[in-house]
């Protein structure tokens, strides 16, 4: 997949005839993913390109800055690597800047759709575009100048509309199946494994320390039936997470949030390494522990219940 990042419109104009996905797509969840196979259809039935275009930052970043959104569930570089296993060729990234966000109807549609040899346009129900958001869908099929529009209506489950802001709000109530149903598969952070403080080995459940590596959505603290993903060896392994302040030895208002993975039967060194962490359910809050003997207690419970959960995910 070629990626560009557009800091002038030309820098676009230089590939075959093309189908494209526009959106934020941040989750690229299952509303996303109809969008985006909808495309990948159109695009082998008519024999053009395939291309996704995104924006970054969120446009609330500009547009409201009193409710900017600076955490993704799927921060840019995640993206990058879903659109690239879904097949795509071409990903256009556009700054969204106040200039960008100022821009008519009709100098978007020209300089970023016209002139840049789309001929299939395929977008969701609720895209708009140009200044104060005033293009939508039914106005872009209007005023398409050299290609097709299609509209992708909304994708509900159980009636109800599947939305990244919902999927942002189920994850920090802890509602991770809800989240996961919505996404079409677990929600993941990927990072790299550090050192920590080394307190879980003393206790019997080593843990690795994980800093994600983009600005991650985090889940509601607590602790969680994990998988972890090491990428150099493409192995999974099962464990439990805690992601929180650790108040049985921390201040929580002198500490930062930590993610810490106690894998199952599991003893390598692998600082350095770059994992990926797939929640799966939540099991319970963070909790402050009287002592060593209690938080260890706990600790073998959450085991047994995280070893229960998943005991079927291959």
């Amino acid at each position: 997949m070629e990626t560009l990042v557009i800091n002038r419109v030309e820098e676009m104009y230089h590939h075959p005839d093309i189908a494209l996905a526009i959106g934020f797509f941040d989750g690229v969840h299952q509303g996303h993913l109809a969008v985006i196979n909808q495309m990948l259809e159109i695009a082998e039935n008519k024999n053009l390109k395939k291309a996704v275009m995104t924006f970054d930052p969120h446009p609330s970043v500009v547009l409201n800055p009193e409710k900017k959104r600076t955490d993704y569930l799927t921060p840019l570089n995640e993206k990058k690597r879903i659109f690239s296993a879904l097949g795509v060729d071409y990903l256009f990234i556009v700054p969204f800047t106040s200039r960008f966000a100022a821009m008519s109807e009709k100098d978007f549609i020209r300089d970023y759709l016209t002139n840049n040899h789309v001929k299939e346009v395929i977008a969701g129900f609720d895209f708009t575009y140009g200044k104060f958001g005033k293009g939508n869908m039914l106005k872009l099929a209007e005023d398409c100048q050299g290609f097709n529009v299609t509209t992708v209506s909304k994708k509900a489950i159980n009636e109800e509309k599947v939305s990244t802001t919902d999927i942002r709000e189920q994850l920090k109530a802890g509602h991770i199946k809800r989240a996961n149903e919505q996404l079409g598969r677990p929600y993941k952070i990927a990072g790299i494994v550090v050192q920590g403080e080394k307190r879980g080995r003393t206790i019997g459940f080593p843990t690795a320390n994980v800093m994600p590596d983009e600005d991650y959505v985090l889940p509601k603290l607590g602790v969680y039936a994990v998988t972890l993903k090491q990428n150099s060896t493409e192995e999974v392994y099962k464990g439990v997470c805690n992601i929180g302040y650790k108040p049985t030895f921390h201040d929580p208002s002198k500490s930062a949030v930590s993610i810490e993975v106690h894998i199952f039967d599991f003893s390598d060194s692998i600082y350095g390494e770059r994992v990926e962490v797939y929640w799966h359910e939540f099991l319970r809050p963070e909790q402050k522990f009287s002592g060593i003997d209690a938080l260890i207690a706990q600790i073998n419970q959450d085991k047994e219940q995280a070893v229960q959960i998943l005991r079927d995910i291959k």
